[in-house]
């Protein structure tokens, strides 16, 4: 489903196999987050979408645990931004913003997706499912 979703958007784009249990699974024990279940699904069909650059539409799960924890735990960012802890990261922009999923009671209760702007520590929404997100960034209606 999400292959073809991506496909019938723009067919620049590219896939890694589907994510094992185990990658999957990193993301809860490492974030201590439930994985939402529409990126779940893509995650069993691709392991990460890339551009025609190599750069990634979608994170790889492995990214995913290590940039999240890069934001959550870097200790020059908790002097001059908010916490991460609320957030959940799992793509960007390229050139520093960052696109997730806010967290609430420990748990993402919402499809809605958030960007946050690294120059002014803002998390502005812009989506609100991963469906949307995906078709508005690949299209250009969704812009940082």
């Amino acid at each position: 489903m999400w292959i073809d979703y991506v496909n019938a958007i723009s067919n620049e784009y590219s896939f890694n196999p589907p994510a094992s249990k185990a990658e999957i699974n990193s993301i809860t024990v490492e974030l201590s987050v439930e994985v939402p279940e529409k990126l779940l699904e893509l995650y069993n069909e691709t392991n990460g979408v890339f551009d025609s650059f190599n750069c990634p539409l979608i994170w790889s799960t492995s990214q995913i645990v290590k940039d999240n924890l890069f934001f959550r735990n870097f200790e020059d960012y908790k002097d001059i931004y908010m916490p991460f802890n609320h957030l959940f990261f799992f793509s960007d922009n390229g050139c520093g913003d960052l696109f997730g999923y806010r967290i609430l009671n420990g748990t993402i209760q919402t499809e809605d997706i958030y960007v946050w702007n690294h120059e002014n520590d803002s998390r502005t929404w812009v989506a609100s499912s991963l469906e949307k997100f995906i078709k508005g960034w690949i299209t250009g209606e969704i812009t940082t």
